[in-house]
């Protein structure tokens, strides 16, 4: 039976392709690792592809995510079991869903899977880090309080 939140069929090739992203990106870039990361880096613009496992109990764990994911223009694809989600992140345990950051070596790997899968290439997300403060207001002067002396 399919879960309420999988939203399409994952192709065998493009999951497993989603999964050696997962691994290269975990040696050369950055990854997050559970729900709540992904979500936070979801909502923060971060993440460059989310992987989702479609075996993952409660539902309701991982039923935002997609929704999220479509809201903050992020692509994502599912795994069939959260457990090789887990190996590929390096993890000894399941993960119900990761957030691949920065691609590292992985980057031509998540171009197949986005296109593979939305039929479009990849957007170009701006690094958060390197986005340039907004410019400080210049101060104003203090403003003198008048010194009122009672004779």
């Amino acid at each position: 039976m399919a879960k309420a939140y999988v939203k399409f069929e994952t192709p065998k090739e493009v999951s497993e392709k989603a999964l050696e992203a997962v691994r290269l990106a975990k040696k050369s870039g950055v990854v997050r690792k559970g729900v709540n990361e992904v979500t936070k880096s979801v909502e923060r613009g971060l993440a460059s592809l989310v992987v989702i496992a479609e075996d993952v109990e409660p539902e309701e764990v991982v039923m935002h995510l997609p929704t999220l994911c479509e809201q903050k223009s992020i692509p994502f694809v599912y795994v069939p079991v959260r457990l090789e989600l887990g190996k590929a992140a390096g993890l000894g345990v399941t993960c119900a869903a990761i957030a691949v950051e920065k691609p590292g070596e992985a980057q031509a790997l998540i171009t197949e899977v986005v296109t593979k899968t939305t039929g479009k290439a990849p957007q170009k997300r701006a690094d958060a880090s390197k986005q340039a403060a907004p410019a400080a207001k210049p101060q104003q002067p203090a403003k003198e309080k008048k010194a009122t002396a009672k004779q």
